[in-house]
């Protein structure tokens, strides 16, 4: 991706250099650690903190200045993202309203609660904001085996996507149905929410390409392969050594894959009702 010397977002907030103190857990949180990896993009950080017990402190602590290429990086990506959304807002009337990313180092307090580096990158519908542990990058392609700089662009992409959709009304209409369906059938919205995130985040590359011209060759095979690696199919193996369709929340890597890369073919939001196709045919 085109991207050295381009224009920087001025909407991050970096709380790297501000880290919570010890954090007293319950619940048995360290057990499922692995299930909020699984949830590694877009799930509702609500559902995955709600209940973990807090004391929080404040200390300040040194920035590791190798990040700082991949700060920069995610700002110019965050910066792209709201040129694009901004114009297509603006063909529709509708005027988009910039979202946030925080960058901080293992816990973080959003509006949505407490969260650690281990539920990976999550969008806050609350307070409109995205938070990233950099750190996750180096997971992602270490564990993942995702690596490019678009891998990255992919993921920050995807979050933008969560907050076009809260812009939308779509999250509040999703979350509100907790409780009222069975888990099975929350999974599967869930999961529909998710693979448009996933369809928006190819939206967004396809007119990155056609009016800002930043793609190189390689950079969306490197999309899909981040698309790929966090399928709830290929965690569950990796994770249970099994595969369980009926918990997957994020859907499978060829759905994540497909969704992502209708999104970047035709660049047509009308293209992208995940909520409207029958489940076995997503």
């Amino acid at each position: 991706m085109k991207w050295t010397g381009r224009r920087q977002s001025g909407n991050v907030e970096d709380r790297r250099g501000m880290r919570p103190g010890r954090m007293a857990v319950g619940g048995g949180l360290g057990t499922i650690v692995v299930l909020i990896i699984a949830a590694l993009f877009g799930a509702d950080p609500r559902d995955l903190i709600k209940n973990v017990p807090q004391q929080q402190t404040q200390e300040n602590v040194p920035v590791d200045p190798a990040q700082e290429p991949m700060r920069e990086f995610v700002s110019v990506v965050l910066a792209d993202t709201e040129e694009i959304w901004g114009q297509i807002f603006a063909q529709q009337g509708a005027t988009y309203q910039k979202p946030w990313i925080v960058l901080y180092s293992e816990a973080v307090e959003s509006a949505c609660g407490f969260a650690t580096a281990a539920s990976g990158p999550f969008y806050c519908p609350p307070d409109q904001k995205v938070y990233i542990d950099l750190s996750f990058f180096d997971e992602l392609k270490s564990r993942f085996g995702a690596s490019g700089d678009f891998a990255i662009a992919y993921v920050v992409a995807h979050e933008i996507g969560h907050h076009v959709q809260n812009m939308m009304g779509l999250t509040d209409q999703v979350h509100s149905m907790q409780g009222q369906v069975s888990q099975e059938e929350y999974n599967q919205m869930s999961v529909r929410l998710e693979l448009q995130a996933d369809f928006l985040a190819g939206v967004w590359a396809h007119h990155a390409q056609t009016r800002l011209k930043i793609i190189e060759p390689g950079d969306i095979e490197e999309a899909m392969g981040a698309a790929a690696a966090v399928g709830d199919d290929r965690i569950q193996k990796q994770t249970r050594g099994t595969v369980v369709p009926d918990a997957f929340t994020h859907g499978t890597s060829a759905q994540r894959v497909a969704w992502f890369k209708r999104g970047f073919q035709t660049g047509d939001l009308s293209q992208g009702d995940t909520f409207n196709v029958r489940y076995d045919e997503l």
